[in-house]
């Protein structure tokens, strides 16, 4: 069983999204200035965006010779 490649890449999109926002979260802690929390998700938002996070769009053209059945969707 497995992923189509559709859900593989949100996976992997969600944990470039994740990775992102620990970065910033640590960031504005070594800075060590207090930061309201409009300021602090205002970076967040800033620096998910500039992540570049392909759209994949699902293919269903049916099931591939020697394909596993089971696919998560």
């Amino acid at each position: 069983m497995g992923f189509c490649e559709h859900c593989e890449g949100q996976r992997f999109d969600r944990a470039q999204v994740l990775r992102q926002l620990r970065q910033t979260r640590a960031r504005l802690r070594e800075e060590g200035a207090p930061c309201a929390a409009d300021e602090a998700l205002q970076l967040a938002i800033k620096s998910v965006r500039s992540l570049e996070i392909p759209h994949l769009e699902p293919i269903d053209d049916g099931m591939e010779e020697g394909a596993d059945p089971q696919v998560i969707h």
